[in-house]
């Protein structure tokens, strides 16, 4: 256990001061915090960018924007969230601050690479925005062929700069994956590795394997653009069809990049607050390298309605049904340890039991995208909108709150308002289904979506869905305020105030010293063992 004098050592956050102290870090913690502050930035400015599309869709007619300027909005929006926010979310944050405790380490396998991965991450984020000096974009997030190779805008800009994004999520996955092979404290065998490393180490095999693929192709589409080399541009005797099936390749291995740290977080909060073991460890275990696997073979049910064969299409449609069961593993597995467990409402559980919910809306609309007939119906339209969010956002990111607020003590020593924290979670779960539960319904009724204009008949789905995104921001924004608030008003957070069971929580300070630990930790059972088992 923690020895008293830890807590009297300085801190990894005042051990070395200044600003040049923190830009040039070698220290995992402190570059998880930078990319933690840097998301959070970025979330709040993709964050503006959807409140703007909603006030914009709150009548049927022009609103605030016209049409081109709706389109750039939504371009922003969506390669901020996905390519700033959601995908490095979770890794490099979070993983990047607790993976190496969780292990019993000092620190990554490769310091150096780590800082250089963030500031490959700050340089594509420049890039991004850099665009729109050039031109806002108006493509879309997934920068479609042939438009993206025709339309006027800084397409070119935005792309490298997720070409250059992908650089810093390749790194981030090669040195996870170094850390995980070779410094595990002695003692810690594969199967007593906490599940957090788990689906850190299944989400950097994505990385490493995937990311190339979008590199590939987005340095295609430039070249294509700017050499008039005809690849995707039919005009020039291209495929449109081939950028999908390349961006997909990708875009769907990204998904699982998304939301598989978010289940793993979960397994964390899970047996923390049930204070039990967790039930069916291997089998979590094993499902997070099975989803990675059977997320390479899925990208094609996004195309069924792009010509592809019908076998091809059944082939597709089986395999995303296939890849329901690994996550099927986990939710029931996370039940049965809450089962008979001595469960706590506290906040970061709250945030858990938000994830449970919203995921499980959002898996079981993806069963449906993934019928065949039922698919043709609903392609294209705000049911693959709400699907998409609230699967992403609804899971991916009610983890991520989940895991700040859980980690919160660790990070900065201190404790944070339990009533504020819970009212966050109620304001951001009503607010999310009030904006993405209507499109469910919209959808199937036909509202396509990206659409700038629609029928007066869908308006009063819109502006129910316009004041939930208010509360939804409203809600986040307040959970924010309840960590900023902490950090001057907050009490002094104890090495362990969860009573959690891995080495982060039972063999550091809150929050640790530089090198975390002064002995090293030696693994003598699993990661999950509480004296409270029931």
């Amino acid at each position: 256990m923690v020895a008293n004098h830890l807590e009297e050592e300085e801190s990894y956050l005042t051990s070395k001061k200044g600003i040049a102290s923190w830009l040039f870090t070698l220290d995992h913690k402190r570059i998880g915090i930078m990319y933690l502050a840097s998301i959070m930035f970025f979330f709040l400015v993709g964050g503006l960018f959807a409140i703007l599309l909603r006030v914009e869709l709150w009548t049927a007619g022009d609103t605030i924007v016209k049409a081109k300027q709706y389109n750039q909005l939504f371009t922003l929006h969506g390669a901020i969230m996905v390519f700033l926010v959601i995908i490095p979310g979770i890794p490099a944050s979070l993983g990047n601050f607790v993976l190496p405790l969780q292990l019993g380490a000092k620190d990554v396998a490769f310091p150096r690479l780590n800082l250089m991965s963030y500031y490959i991450y700050v340089i594509g984020a420049i890039v991004a925005l850099s665009s729109l000096l050039v031109g806002a974009v108006d493509t879309g997030w997934t920068f479609y062929t042939p438009y993206s190779i025709t339309t006027d805008g800084g397409v070119v800009v935005m792309v490298m700069a997720a070409f250059i994004l992908g650089f810093s999520s390749i790194l981030t996955g090669v040195n996870f994956i170094s850390t995980v092979h070779k410094l595990r404290a002695p003692g810690m065998t594969w199967f007593r590795m906490p599940l957090f490393i788990w689906g850190i180490y299944a989400t950097a095999i994505i990385q490493i394997m995937a990311t190339p693929v979008l590199a590939i192709t987005l340095l295609l589409l430039v070249i294509e653009r700017v050499v008039k080399v005809g690849i995707f541009d039919p005009q020039l005797g291209g495929d449109p069809v081939l950028f999908q099936h390349f961006f997909w390749f990708y875009s769907h291995p990204a998904v699982y990049i998304m939301i598989l740290p978010g289940m793993a977080v979960i397994s964390e909060l899970i047996t923390t607050f049930s204070q039990k073991r967790i039930f069916g460890y291997k089998p979590i275990a094993y499902s997070s390298i099975a989803i990675a696997i059977i997320s390479f073979l899925v990208w094609g049910h996004h195309m069924f309605v792009s010509g592809q064969s019908e076998l091809v299409g059944m082939i597709f449609s089986a395999l995303t049904f296939l890849v329901a069961i690994p996550s099927g593993v986990k939710m029931f597995n996370w039940a049965a340890t809450m089962y008979q467990g001595s469960v706590s409402l506290a906040t970061p559980m709250l945030w858990a039991m938000g994830f449970f919910l919203l995921f499980a809306i959002g898996g079981l609309t993806g069963c449906f995208l993934g019928t065949l007939s039922v698919d043709v119906h609903l392609h294209d339209t705000y049911f693959v909108v709400a699907h998409f969010h609230y699967v992403m956002v609804g899971g991916t990111f009610m983890a991520f709150m989940g895991g700040i607020f859980y980690w919160w003590p660790k990070i900065t020593g201190k404790m944070y308002n339990e009533k504020m924290g819970v009212w966050s979670v109620i304001l951001v779960v009503l607010g999310f289904n009030l904006t993405f539960f209507v499109q469910f319904i919209m959808g199937a009724q036909g509202m396509p979506r990206r659409y700038y204009h629609y029928l007066d008949q869908f308006q009063i789905y819109h502006q129910i869905s316009t004041v939930g995104s208010f509360l939804l921001g409203f809600g986040f924004l307040f959970s924010i305020i309840t960590l900023l608030v902490s950090l001057k008003y907050g009490k002094k957070a104890p090495p362990n105030p969860w009573h959690a069971a891995t080495f982060e929580w039972t063999e550091t300070a809150s929050p640790p010293i530089e090198h975390n630990f002064h002995h090293q930790p030696i693994s003598t059972k699993g990661p999950y063992e509480y004296d409270q088992i029931a």
